[in-house]
This record gives C-alpha cells, structure tokens and sequence, in this order.
C-alpha cells in the first residue's frame, strides 16, 4: 500500500515538474542565450554590449573589443566637470569645439562628450601606422630591421608646429629606428620613408579590422571622431590585435613621446602613460589632439582630447587642464592623492 501511494504521489505532481522545467528552459534561453546580431563590421549584440572579433581564420574567431552600449554612471561626475571646462574655454574664445573619450579598464566603463564632432586626426594616424609595420614584421620577420637612406626631404605645404627632432639627409635608418622618430618625435621626415615602404592594404585593413571606415590613402585627410579614433590605443592595451610582445612594445614606445605639453604636463611625474599627439588645420582653424594611456596604479585608464580652435598656442592649455581634471578624479577614486 506505502508503494502505491508513493507512486500516486509522484504521478500527482509529474505535471508541477513539467511546468517548472518547462519556465526554467525559457527563462533561461531568454535571458542567457538570446540570438545574437551581426553587423557588416563583424560585431555582435548581447543586450546592451557589442563584442567585435577578428575575421581571417578558419577555426577561430580572436576577440578584439567588448564594449557595453551605455556610458559608465560613475563617470557622470567626471562628464559634468568636463562640460564645465570646455564651457569655460568656450566663453573666453579659446574653443570653438572639443570632445573626450574616456575608459576606464577596472570596470570597463567609459563615456563621451560631444562624441559625434569629426576632426582631422593629423599625426594621432600614425599610431595605426605603427600598428602596420608591427604586423608586417610579424608576417616578414626581420623587416625591422632593414635600413633605408634618406636622399629626400618630404616636400609639403604643412609647417607642423609641434617638431623636436628628425633623421637626417644622407643617412640610413633601420625600419625600427623610423618608427621610433615617427611616434617619439613625430618626426614627419622619417614618416615619409615608413610610407613609401608601407603595405597599403594591410594598413587599410589595420582599420576595417578594428571596426572602422578603410581610409583613402591618397586623400589629404581622415575625418574621425574622438571615439573611433580612440580605438588604436584599446586595440593596443587589450593585446587583441597584434602579439602580446609587440603590443607591449608599441605602448612603451609611446611612453617616449617627447610632447611635453597636453596631458604630459598634467600629470605627476611619478605616473607613467603612454601617448600620441596630432596637430591640423588652416589659416582659419587648428586643431590639437592627444590620445592617451594613464597607468594610475591598479586603474589605468584611456582618455582622448580632440580640440578646435584659433590659435595653436592656447590649445595645449586646454588639453593640460581636462586632463588634469579627469585625473583629479580617477586618482580621488583609486585613493592616489
């Protein structure tokens, strides 16, 4: 009889086990596995993140980029106090336009201001540039080291302002040491050579790889937006793109960028950062960006300015101060200061 009764009791509640497994499989196909998106730009949408990986390879799919498609809530207060700066740059004449981009890597959060407003990006493209010659030499290994001479001084109507040191004419150079004058003294002269040597398609694909619009290599420009441009110096700190190990040399390599004003002037000088900086414009407007990595103990974060104004002299300023502030307040939260 106590088996019979066993019995009837667990046939009585077979419908309850059913129905509860029945809600637990949608519950969790909706929330855990929900179909994913894919764009032209090879980036897949889970609720509110995108996740961008590397096409190329037969068996696998490398991860590049996830980025969350909300700005960060604890970045507000710095947002705010961004806004007021800018404002007050713009009160005095000193600003027609600027924007920011800033991630922080302890949480992954990030936020924008005036992310839309597209400028010309100036020398901040030879950082993918860099990011080039490393993968050819990954591909060819031993290109570094090849010299070039230079017979040739590049011949331009563009008087960059921001130049402390270049090769000099009758020498040879090995790849590596040019693109050391390229990113540690912007050296435009050195560029010049990397760019009759460089592999145009797989310069083009650095970008397209990355999410990003091919760029025309004989167009005079590449209008971007604080955002996307940012995205070379993600590209690098993740270690996503290129090796571990050139991913490292290419961020201490920025480390000894010899542009002293901008976000280099805003920081203690125990803090170390890797960083690039690009000057453009006309008669009528100039321009000056700095895009940069600020290792702040255990929150390295990313921050990049792009600046419009009038005049090259106050633009510095006005990069040193949003600067200055952001780290006020990422040092106030890592307990810093």
């Amino acid at each position: 009889m106590t088996r019979i009764l066993n019995y009837k009791l667990k046939v009585k509640y077979i419908p309850i086990v059913v129905f509860v497994s029945i809600l637990g499989t949608y519950i969790v196909a909706t929330y855990f596995f929900e179909p994913t998106q894919s764009s032209e730009n090879n980036v897949t949408a889970h609720k509110e993140f995108q996740v961008k990986r590397l096409n190329g390879y037969k068996f696998i799919k490398p991860l590049l980029l996830v980025d969350s498609e909300n700005e960060a809530s604890e970045l507000s207060s710095i947002k705010q106090s961004l806004e007021q700066v800018i404002q007050e740059f713009k009160n005095k004449g000193v600003l027609t336009s600027a924007s920011v981009y800033i991630r922080e890597y302890e949480n992954n959060g990030w936020c924008a201001l005036n992310p839309n407003e597209q400028y010309k990006p100036g020398s901040l493209l030879k950082i993918p540039e860099l990011i080039t010659f490393l993968k050819m030499n990954e591909l060819n290994p031993g290109l570094l080291d090849k010299k070039y001479l230079f017979n040739q001084k590049l011949e331009t109507d563009k008087k960059p302002i921001y130049t402390t040191k270049s090769i000099q004419l009758g020498q040879s150079y090995s790849v590596r040491e040019l693109l050391k004058y390229m990113i540690v003294h912007s050296d435009n002269n050195a560029t010049y050579i990397l760019n009759s040597i460089i592999d145009v398609a797989l310069f083009k694909k650095v970008f397209t790889d990355l999410g990003l619009t091919a760029p025309d290599w004989n167009a005079s420009d590449y209008p971007v937006n604080v955002k996307d441009i940012s995205i070379f110096m993600r590209a690098l700190y993740n270690g996503s793109y290129l090796t571990a190990d050139d991913s490292e040399y290419a961020t201490f390599l920025l480390t000894q960028s010899d542009f002293k004003l901008g976000i280099a002037a805003s920081l203690p000088n125990s803090i170390q950062f890797s960083h690039k900086f690009g000057e453009a414009g006309d008669a009528l407007e100039k321009q000056l960006h700095e895009t940069a990595l600020v290792y702040l103990n255990n929150r390295t974060y990313l921050i990049t300015v792009m600046t419009k104004g009038t005049s090259f002299n106050s633009l510095p300023e006005v990069i040193k101060q949003i600067s200055a502030m952001v780290y006020r307040e990422m040092a106030a939260d890592s307990q810093v200061l």
